[in-house]
């Protein structure tokens, strides 16, 4: 029997850590489906719950199997998949490729609650100090990978990776809010996940 992968995401519009899985299982090319779950109807904690045992999305069920978080799907996509470069061949660059990965997973909240993810544009954020040194960190850490990788593609470590689709819904916030850097390293890379297919796609067919 061949295998079956199915993503359970939330809103195209809303759910960036849909998006995030989303764009990993486009990125390798396996063939999988796809169910949405309104995130806004009263409903959507029962109907996920059917799928996740967190309550949560996304969820990737393979076969029998549930995955859920879109870190541990980013990993278990690794391991069925190691040729597929998600991650760095290099040993030292796969190290700083999870570091940054989990730093994304884990922090930047007055990103999240100050830029709230929206595929819309012409939006307003609240400004802050605590927005603005977030912002920081987030081209420190683009700027410092591109520099290293220049050569070698437009990705953060060269070709298209993990670290990549979870900073993509960073780019896509920038947008919405009408955030533009200073610095051309940064704004290339801005318009290289923009100009991703599977990004693009995601966002035409909201």
């Amino acid at each position: 029997m061949a295998d079956k992968f199915t993503l359970i995401l939330g809103d195209r519009q809303l759910s960036s850590w849909s998006l995030r899985a989303w764009l990993m299982a486009k990125h390798i090319g396996i063939d999988f489906e796809t169910k949405f779950i309104n995130l806004s109807a009263p409903s959507a904690k029962d109907e996920i719950l059917r799928y996740s045992p967190s309550g949560k999305v996304p969820a990737l069920m393979h076969n029998d199997l549930v995955i859920w978080d879109s870190l541990a799907i980013a990993e278990y996509f690794n391991e069925l998949f190691p040729t597929s470069g998600l991650f760095p061949r290099d040993v030292n660059s796969r190290a700083i490729a999870r570091s940054v990965i989990s730093e994304m997973h884990s922090g930047f909240q007055s990103i999240r609650s100050s830029m709230p993810f929206s595929l819309n544009c012409g939006l307003s954020f609240i400004d802050s100090d605590e927005l603005r040194l977030e912002i920081k960190r987030v081209e420190e850490i683009w700027l410092g990978l591109r520099t290293k990788s220049v050569d070698s593609g437009g990705y953060l470590f060269g070709e298209f990776g993990i670290a990549d689709a979870m900073f993509a819904p960073v780019v896509l916030r920038f947008k919405a809010y009408g955030y533009q850097s200073k610095n051309e390293i940064v704004t290339e890379y801005c318009n290289t996940i923009l100009n991703n297919q599977f990004v693009k796609e995601w966002c035409t067919n909201s």
